[in-house]
């Protein structure tokens, strides 16, 4: 069983900086895809970020991309979202997930498999 715990939403002011975390169980995490998404009241989960099991390799959405950056630690088994110059079009709930292990692509979310309860980011003008 996977488990996907996200913490670290809040409230922030337009132009500042936040940073989520998703701790995972399951000793294989090293070996996991994984993504951030984001999800606004009436509107469709979206793709935030995504990185490959060792994390040499990331994706981001173009509305994220340069200001974001997606990393995780496996020796911790830690995800996380480093978030700059935040906008309210930013606010959201974010999700942390696990990409299915023959699934693409990597930008949507029928790929994962294991998501998180979610974290509310409020970014304030």
């Amino acid at each position: 069983q996977v488990q996907l715990v996200e913490s670290g939403g809040g409230l922030v002011q337009a132009g500042g900086s936040l940073r989520l975390s998703c701790a995972a169980s399951g000793r294989t995490f090293s070996s996991w895809r994984m993504g951030w998404f984001r999800q606004a009241p009436g509107k469709e989960r979206e793709f935030v970020a995504g990185i490959t099991a060792s994390g040499g390799s990331t994706l981001y959405a173009d509305s994220v991309k340069g200001r974001f950056t997606i990393s995780r630690d496996n020796a911790k088994n830690m995800l996380y979202l480093f978030m700059n110059s935040l906008n309210p079009e930013d606010t959201a709930v974010y999700y942390c997930a696990k990409a299915r292990e023959y699934t693409a692509p990597y930008y949507v979310s029928r790929s994962y498999d294991y998501w998180g309860q979610g974290t509310q980011v409020t970014v304030s003008s």
